[in-house]
C-alpha cells in the first residue's frame, strides 16, 4: 500500500474546490503585543470564521512597504483592542490617570489606519480600534472617562456578560446591522479611555447613558465603523462582523473588476494646479489626481485638459494665466510640456496616450495613462492649421468653449453672440472631423449644440455634463439634448461638480449616481460615462478625489449592472467612440 501524501494532488483538489470566484475575502486584524509575542484573542478570528471570513492576523511593524504590501492583500481590516495610546501621538501630554501604553502598536496602527482609509479598505475598530480611528483621522480621545461617566466602563463581570445599554442613532449603519435587535442594544465595557470628539471624517451613531461615545460611523459613505465595546465576546456581536466581511467581499469584487475593466475619467483639472509646483509622484495634499491617488482608487486613465478662460469684456488673455506666454496657443503648449515633463520623470509608472490602442497596453503593462484634452477652443487663437498642431500633440478632443462666448460658438454663460456656431466655428468642427479630434460641447449652449449635431459628420461627446432634469442648470443637458446626442452615437459623461448634481443642499456620491442613472434611462447604457471635473472645483462626499473612484464601482456593483455594462460607463463608451472617430479617415 502506498502511503506517500501527495501535496500536489491534495491542493489541486483544493483549488477545484474553491475557485477564484468563490475565494473569501480576507479580513486583516491588528495583533496585541505583549512578552515579546503578538498576541490575539480567540474571539476576533472565530468571528471572522463565522461572518464567512478568512482572518489573517497583522503583526505590529512599523514598516511602510510591509504595511502596503499587507493592505493589498486585504479586504478588510479589524483594529483591536488592547492598552492605552501615547497621547504626544496626539500632541497631549500624560495625564495620571493614563493606563500601560503599548509602544510597539501605537505608529503601525496609525500608519496602516490611516493608509487603509486612503485606499477604502472596509474598516472596523474595537474597542482601543475606535480610539485609533479617531487619533489616526482626526477626531480626540479621552484619556480617561472617570471624571464624567455615571455608568462603569470597566466590569469584573464576564466578557460575554453585557453589563450596559447603548442608544444607537436612527439611520446609521449601525440601526441597519441591528435592525432586529431589542432597543437599547445592551454591550459589555472594558474601558477607561474613549473617543471624545470623532472629527469632520465620522459621525456619532451610539452612545452610552452617560453621554459617552460607544460607537462612529463614516460620513463620507465609506465603509468604517467602530465600537467602544467588545463583539466578539458577546451573542450579539456576529451581525458586526457580518456587516464587515459583506464589506470586504463588496471591495474585493470591485477591485476585481478593475483587474478586467479599464477605467477613464474623461475630464480633469490637474494643470490648472502646475503654477502651484505640484508633485504629481506623491500624494499631493494640493491636488486630487496624483500617481498615489489614481493607484489607492485603481484609476487606470484620465484626461487632462488645458484650460483656458475665457477673456471678459476689457480682459486680455493673460490677465487670467499665472504663467507668462505669449498667448492661448503657447499656454496650452506649455500646459502639454508640463504633462510630458511629469510622465517622463515617472515613465515607470505612467505615460502619455492618444488612442484606445495604447491606454489597453498601458493597463497591461501596469502603467497609467494620460490622455490630452483642450478646454475652451480659444486656444487655436482663430486659426485652423492649429489643429492640425494639436493632433500632432495628441489632443483627443476640444471643448469648443468655456464660461463665454468665443469666435467658435455661444457657450451656455454667454451672450448669445453668434446664435449658436459661428462660421468659423463650422470651419472648425469640419476640420476636427477630419483629424479625428472629438468634438465636446460642454459648456456650450443648446444652440451651439444642436448646431454641432448638424454639423459634425461624426458623433459629438460632451465631456462633463450632467442631467438638467435633476438640477436646473444651463451647463446641464435636457432630455431633449440626451435623446438627440445619443440618436447621433454620442456620449455624455456625468460630471461630479456639486453645483450641477443639486441645486440646494450638499450633494454627494448618490447624487452622481441619480444622474447616472437617469442619463441611461434617457439614452440608453451604450452611451454614458463619467468625467469628474476633478481640480476644477469637481468632488464630492464619496467622490472626493481619485482614490475614491473605487468606490463609483462599488455603487455600480450594488446596483447590479453587469461587468460588461460597467466597462461601458467606465470610459468603454468614449473609447469606443474615440476610436471611430480617429480611424474613420484612415
Amino acid at each position: 500500500m502506498n502511503n506517500t501524501f501527495d501535496l500536489q494532488q491534495h491542493l489541486d483538489a483544493v483549488y477545484a474546490r474553491y475557485p477564484e470566484a468563490d475565494r473569501k475575502p480576507v479580513i486583516g486584524i491588528t495583533g496585541n503585543y505583549d512578552d515579546l509575542s503578538c498576541k490575539l484573542g480567540q474571539g476576533y478570528y472565530k468571528s471572522v470564521v463565522a461572518a464567512g471570513g478568512v482572518p489573517l492576523v497583522i503583526p505590529p511593524i512599523a514598516d511602510t512597504d510591509t504595511i502596503i504590501n499587507t493592505l493589498s492583500r486585504i479586504d478588510g481590516l479589524i483594529l483591536s483592542g488592547g492598552g492605552d495610546f501615547n497621547p504626544l501621538w496626539a500632541g497631549e501630554e500624560p495625564s495620571t490617570k493614563l493606563g500601560g501604553i503599548n509602544k510597539e502598536r501605537d505608529l503601525p496602527e496609525l500608519l496602516i489606519t490611516r493608509l487603509a482609509y486612503n485606499r477604502q479598505i472596509p474598516m472596523m475598530g474595537i474597542c482601543r480600534g475606535i480610539q485609533t480611528l479617531a487619533i489616526a483621522l482626526g477626531g480626540e480621545v479621552d484619556q480617561d472617562i472617570s471624571d464624567k461617566a455615571t455608568v462603569k466602563h470597566s466590569q469584573n463581570a464576564d466578557r460575554s456578560e453585557p453589563t450596559h445599554t447603548v442608544r444607537i442613532e436612527r439611520d446609521s449603519i449601525l440601526d441597519q446591522i441591528y435592525a432586529s435587535h431589542p432597543r437599547p442594544l445592551q454591550v459589555n465595557s472594558f474601558h477607561h479611555q474613549a473617543v471624545k470628539s470623532p472629527g469632520d471624517k465620522f459621525r456619532v451613531v451610539a452612545m452610552a447613558t452617560d453621554g459617552i461615545i460607544e460607537a462612529i460611523e463614516s460620513n463620507e459613505f465609506k465603509s468604517i465603523l467602530g465600537v467602544q465595546w467588545h463583539p466578539e465576546c458577546l451573542e450579539t456581536g456576529l451581525p458586526l462582523f457580518q456587516w464587515l466581511v459583506a464589506e470586504a467581499s463588496s471591495y474585493r469584487l470591485a477591485h476585481r473588476t478593475h483587474d478586467r475593466v479599464l477605467t477613464l475619467d474623461t475630464h480633469c483639472d490637474t494643470p490648472m494646479f502646475f503654477p502651484q509646483g505640484i508633485h504629481f509622484d506623491q500624494r499631493d495634499p494640493k491636488i486630487l489626481v496624483d500617481l498615489q491617488k489614481m493607484t489607492e482608487g485603481r484609476q487606470d486613465a484620465t484626461i487632462m485638459v488645458a484650460y483656458l478662460p475665457q477673456p471678459k469684456a476689457g480682459e486680455t488673455f493673460a490677465d487670467n494665466v499665472s504663467f507668462d506666454v505669449s498667448g492661448p496657443k503657447a499656454y496650452a503648449d506649455l500646459i502639454f510640456d508640463k504633462i510630458e515633463e511629469i510622465v517622463n520623470k515617472n515613465n515607470k509608472y505612467i505615460a502619455t496616450a492618444s488612442n484606445f490602442a495604447q491606454l489597453w497596453t498601458h493597463k497591461h503593462q501596469g502603467r497609467k495613462s494620460i490622455m490630452l484634452g483642450i478646454e475652451n477652443g480659444l486656444a487655436l487663437e482663430g486659426k485652423l492649421e492649429n489643429l492640425q498642431h494639436f493632433a500632432d500633440r495628441g489632443v483627443v478632443y476640444v471643448t469648443l468653449c468655456h464660461n463665454g462666448d468665443n469666435d467658435i460658438c455661444d457657450s451656455a454663460r454667454g451672450n448669445n453672440t453668434h446664435n449658436g456656431v459661428s462660421a468659423f466655428g463650422e470651419q472648425v468642427i469640419r476640420e476636427m472631423n477630419r483629424l479625428g479630434i472629438l468634438v465636446d460641447l460642454s459648456h456650450g449652449s443648446e444652440k451651439s449644440f444642436y448646431d454641432a449635431l448638424d454639423i459634425s459628420s461624426h458623433p459629438i461627446v460632451c465631456s462633463h455634463s450632467s442631467c438638467r432634469a435633476l438640477c436646473d442648470h444651463p451647463r446641464n443637458l435636457t432630455d431633449d439634448q440626451m435623446r438627440a446626442l445619443a440618436a447621433k452615437g454620442g456620449v455624455a459623461q456625468i460630471t461630479i461638480y456639486h453645483g450641477f448634481l443639486k441645486k440646494d443642499g450638499e450633494a454627494t456620491i448618490l447624487d452622481v449616481m441619480a444622474h447616472l442613472d437617469h442619463a441611461i434611462d434617457v439614452m440608453g447604457i451604450e452611451h454614458v460615462g463619467l468625467g469628474t471635473d476633478f481640480d476644477g472645483d469637481g468632488g464630492v462626499r464619496g467622490l472626493a478625489d481619485s482614490s475614491e473612484l473605487i468606490n463609483f464601482t462599488r455603487q455600480l456593483l450594488a446596483r447590479r449592472y453587469s461587468e460588461e455594462d460597467i466597462q461601458k460607463i467606465w470610459g468603454g463608451n468614449f473609447m469606443q467612440l474615440m476610436a471611430q472617430v480617429q480611424y474613420s479617415n484612415l
